[in-house]
């Protein structure tokens, strides 16, 4: 079965149960417009996990880093990424609060597209995945994760340099997440080719 964005919105699994989606999931535009969006949707359908042994929550995973590196370099540069839990949660949780008020102000709620992006290495322990899937959760249909095979160590290395590390990345601009998600659908793309 070939899934459209329409299609991707009722069957992605989020969940463990796939009569239950989590919320309308909608890409970025700009991903949504592109032509290796279709290929991509099935590829984050295709590739997702159990974030932890129990979750209830799945995510896409990747074994390969690609263009993805020099995307995630960019957005650092341009101040677009966020290190850390910690520090990403405060930033979705002051961007929800902002959202909120703006909704309210209006009268008119915004839909659900996904803006933002966390990435996470896979070196985590469950007590940190479950608070991942808390705050995917929380701010669910506006964040999507990926999990990267590869640890804390080489994540850190590649964006920030020797000894850095890190285990959790937000990109925080919606320009910078649809350049991360097509990097990875190139990449996907030209390892399927490969095979």
């Amino acid at each position: 079965m070939a899934f459209t964005p329409s299609t991707w919105i009722e069957t992605f699994v989020m969940w463990t149960n796939e009569d239950t989606a989590m919320e309308d999931l909608r890409l970025p535009k700009r991903v949504e417009g592109d032509p290796e969006a279709r290929d991509l949707l099935n590829e984050l359908i295709h590739r997702s996990r159990p974030l932890w042994e129990h979750a209830d929550l799945r995510v896409p995973e990747t074994d390969g880093f690609g263009r993805l590196e020099e995307v995630l370099e960019k957005a650092h540069a341009a101040g677009h990424v966020i290190r850390g839990l910690e520090g990403a949660e405060r930033v979705l949780a002051a961007e929800a609060e902002g959202l909120k008020k703006v909704d309210e102000k209006t009268g008119v709620g915004r839909g659900g597209r996904v803006s933002r992006l966390l990435v996470l290495t896979q070196d985590g322990a469950e007590r940190f995945y479950r608070r991942v899937e808390s705050t995917l959760k929380r701010h669910a249909p506006r964040v999507l994760a990926l999990r990267l095979e590869m640890d804390e160590y080489s994540l850190g290395k590649k964006i920030f340099g020797a000894d850095q590390r890190v285990r959790l990345l937000l990109v925080d601009h919606k320009d910078a997440v649809s350049e991360v998600l097509l990097a990875l659908a190139d990449h996907w793309k030209r390892g399927s080719e490969k095979d």
